[in-house]
């Protein structure tokens, strides 16, 4: 089971991190690209159909060749006619027929030959004639099968009255033989149908063929048996009736076709037939008319046309595809190395990242090549368009980015925006002004769509997107010749409207690509902060102390993030949700017990500290189960990180002994330790808020001097090892904690009650104020001797 677990890790660390699967996806880019690009579609000079009227002269750029296909045609079908039916000749089904019929008679005279032993006590003719009887007849089904054909009761009686004669035998034995010697096949109607051009006749035992163009004197299955009368008339003459009827019967019943049509070896040699013949073909010469300006396009017309326009792109997407391909590699590579290479090593899960990336590039390219395919037709028929670009400015491009953006931030959206631009201008073979088009405006919307934490922000977005459309849609029509007034309308009604598309549809993947990719941006953690949400209210009801504990950590968490530049809302949400493993068993935590009573005053230490680590677990189960996200169950696992449950580790120590001392592992939380700056805030977050609670008189002074112990015990235990933390961060985060937990537990007027007994007076009691969680991690120096501070935190 440890074998298959570390092999699962293993798997997914390689999924993860490994550096081929980025290649494997560079590999399935160049791929698509070539894809996009091969069904190219040919120029619009030269896409007419039939009825259209030439809007100017064509002429051939250069010879070309055409093929005549009606003739091309008509030749396959001259040679698919040619080919004979093939049929084949059983010539070794009449023999075998017949030395069945011999060898029949032959076992049933034998038998009647056989001497039949008499039965003890019996003497008479009679009874010796009435044995052989019952021997023949229980011979029978042997007699059936020999023949191959069921025998009736009255033949059978018959031929064993004429003791199943030589002279029966050679009768049916010589019919057999004339009517196979001739042949007989299977549907004489559909042979007769090739009576023209005769048929090829292949022997099956030697693949002999033979023409056959005499097909009437073949049987078909009625005539033969007919034919078995005719046959039979001079070789029965003179015979009883009942013998004649006896043989013609028989003989009829035995016949089967020999000669049967062979679909599949006639439809091969139709194929092999129509293969060879070559197309029929004539030559262009350039410089030759097509088609006249004004000139109303003929058939004629249409074939040299589509000719001319398949054989540019047979002879030239090749070499310019190839180019646009290693454009679009170098462009690849240039990004990748200069802009996206840093960041995803940095990530966790760099090959998620990568692969989200290249989904939308894809999709936006596969958009783009499907939309220029359908606008094409619209382009050669409207007037007003002299080119596609005008509708092309209408695809939401720019989407694109605002989702890197969202998911990401803007350093990886603008070189995303760039690489977008051109491999979308590449695709659609498009100039560089619309290239440009699309950059800007990818660029732009990304730049709309930074701290993005409200849904209506997409549509502003989306309308700021279109408003900047118009712009680059009037430089773009100052660039054209001959502007018309509906040109002009046409394209700035379709760039408004492509940047409001861009924002709509952002809005709508947006939900479907967290799902699907488990990321979490800033509108999800704004909806997971909502108390509304079923696990805060949960915790609110039923572990109130651990909720209002949750949303103190989240509040400094916030804070604190803000200070050092780190992601404040994700620190906050983060700190919301960090303990709500503690649902599973709530009164086992000091903060929701009450009246005094302490669940784990009956427990092992072990078993306390059991129940502590199994709340971190307890948490992601229940932030998977309810799809937090990635980002917060790392938070919940990581909160502890991997430091000792103090207090019960020294309580089983001081229980066992020195001289058994205990181990310390299984004292720890399981970690892993914080891997990110928002982790490790709500790590110290969580232990300060916790600790501060048991101040018995919280000053300012009293409230720094904690938030610096708790800070640098959690830094001497190696807590903050594996994230991008620094001492000057610690100062910051200190500095934050102190100027929050000041304010929620600063000076409060004391009210004099009336005296007590003996004089004195009462002051007031706070009852708000808690024990020391048993789950807070505490630093390896709590002892005197490991009390030296790192650094003075949090003073100004």
């Amino acid at each position: 089971m440890r074998n298959f677990s570390h092999q699962k890790k293993a798997i997914t660390r390689f999924l993860v991190t490994h550096t081929g699967i980025r290649l494997g996806l560079l590999c399935i880019i160049l791929v698509s690209l070539s894809l996009f690009m091969v069904p190219d579609m040919p120029s619009l000079q030269y896409h007419l159909d039939v009825g259209d009227v030439a809007p100017r002269n064509i002429k051939a750029p250069r010879n070309f060749i055409i093929e005549n296909s009606e003739a091309t045609e008509t030749s396959r079908q001259l040679a698919a006619a040619s080919v004979r039916v093939v049929y084949d000749l059983d010539e070794g089904l009449g023999p075998k027929v017949i030395a069945n019929v011999q060898a029949g008679f032959h076992e049933m005279r034998q038998l009647l030959e056989e001497p039949v032993p008499l039965p003890s006590g019996e003497t008479a003719p009679l009874s010796m004639d009435a044995l052989r009887s019952q021997k023949v007849w229980t011979a029978k089904p042997r007699f059936e099968n020999l023949l191959g054909i069921p025998v009736s009761e009255g033949a059978f009686r018959l031929l064993e009255r004429e003791a199943f004669s030589q002279n029966i035998e050679d009768k049916i034995t010589e019919i057999l033989r004339a009517i196979y010697e001739n042949g007989v096949v299977a549907n004489k109607t559909v042979l007769l149908d090739e009576q023209d051009r005769g048929v090829t006749l292949r022997t099956l035992e030697s693949d002999k063929e033979t023409t056959e163009t005499n097909l009437r004197r073949f049987y078909g299955p009625d005539q033969a048996r007919t034919m078995v009368r005719i046959v039979g008339e001079p070789l029965l003459r003179g015979m009883h009736y009942n013998q004649i009827n006896l043989i013609v019967d028989l003989s009829q019943r035995l016949i089967r076709p020999n000669i049967t049509l062979n679909r599949s070896e006639t439809q091969k040699r139709t194929r092999e037939a129509t293969s060879t013949v070559k197309p029929v073909l004539y030559q262009i010469k350039a410089g030759e008319m097509l088609l006249r300006e004004g000139e109303r396009v003929t058939p004629v017309h249409k074939i040299k046309l589509d000719a001319l326009a398949s054989q540019i792109r047979t002879q030239d997407i090749f070499r310019s595809n190839a180019g646009n391909v290693f454009l679009s590699l170098l462009i690849l590579l240039t990004a990748y190395c200069l802009c996206f290479r840093r960041p995803l090593s940095q990530s966790r899960n760099p090959n998620k990242n990568m692969f989200l990336l290249t989904t939308v590039l894809l999709s936006v390219l596969a958009m783009a090549k499907g939309f220029q395919v359908l606008t094409l037709p619209m382009v050669s028929e409207a007037a007003s368009f002299t080119s596609p670009t005008p509708l092309l400015i209408v695809l939401p491009v720019a989407g694109a980015a605002m989702l890197i953006c969202l998911f990401f931030t803007m350093t990886q959206a603008l070189p995303f925006a760039l690489v977008m631009g051109s491999l979308t201008a590449i695709v659609l073979k498009a100039d560089l002004a619309l290239a440009l088009f699309f950059i800007l405006s990818g660029a732009m919307g990304a730049y709309w769509m930074q701290d993005c934490k409200e849904r209506k922000v997409f549509v502003k977005a989306g309308w700021k997107l279109g408003l900047f459309h118009i712009f680059l849609a009037l430089a773009l029509l100052l660039q054209m010749e001959n502007i018309s007034l509906s040109l002009f309308f046409w394209m700035l009604i379709l760039a408004f409207t492509g940047g409001m598309l861009s924002g709509i549809l952002t809005a709508g993947l947006v939900p479907l690509l967290e799902i699907i990719f488990d990321y979490t941006t800033d509108i999800k953690l704004l909806e997971l902060a909502n108390p509304e949400q079923p696990l805060l209210r949960r915790l609110m009801l039923e572990a109130p102390g651990t909720y209002n504990h949750a949303m103190i950590v989240g509040t400094l968490a916030e804070a604190a993030a803000s200070e050092i530049g780190a992601h404040s809302l994700l620190a906050r949400v983060g700190g919301y949700y960090h303990d709500i493993g503690k649902l599973s068993k709530p009164l086992y935590f000091i903060e929701n017990q009450g009246g005094g009573k302490n669940s784990h005053d009956k427990l092992a230490p072990s078993m306390s500290a059991l129940i502590l680590i199994t709340h971190v677990r307890d948490g992601v189960s229940m932030a998977r189960q309810h799809k937090l996200g990635e980002a917060i169950t790392d938070i919940i696992a990581q909160h502890h990180g991997r430091s000792l449950i103090r207090f019960f580790y020294e309580k089983a120590n001081m229980l066992k002994g020195e001289a058994d001392p205990v181990n310390a592992d299984d004292y720890r939380y399981p970690g892993p330790r914080p891997q990110t700056r928002e982790a490790a805030i709500v790590m110290m977050a969580d232990v300060v808020e916790a600790a501060s609670r048991t101040l018995e008189n919280p000053t300012s002074a009293r409230i720094q001097g904690l938030v610096q112990k708790m800070i640098n015990s959690i830094f001497s235990d190696s807590q903050l090892d594996e994230c991008d933390i620094t001492l000057k961060d610690l100062h910051r985060i200190a500095r934050s904690f102190n100027k929050i937990l000041t304010g929620i537990y600063h000076h409060r007027i004391e009210y004099a009650e009336s005296a007590a007994p003996g004089g004195t007076k009462k002051k007031n009691v706070h009852t708000d104020r808690q024990l020391p969680e048993s789950d807070a991690p505490q630093g390896k120096g709590s002892d005197p001797k490991s009390d030296a501070h790192l650094k003075r935190l949090g003073m100004s």
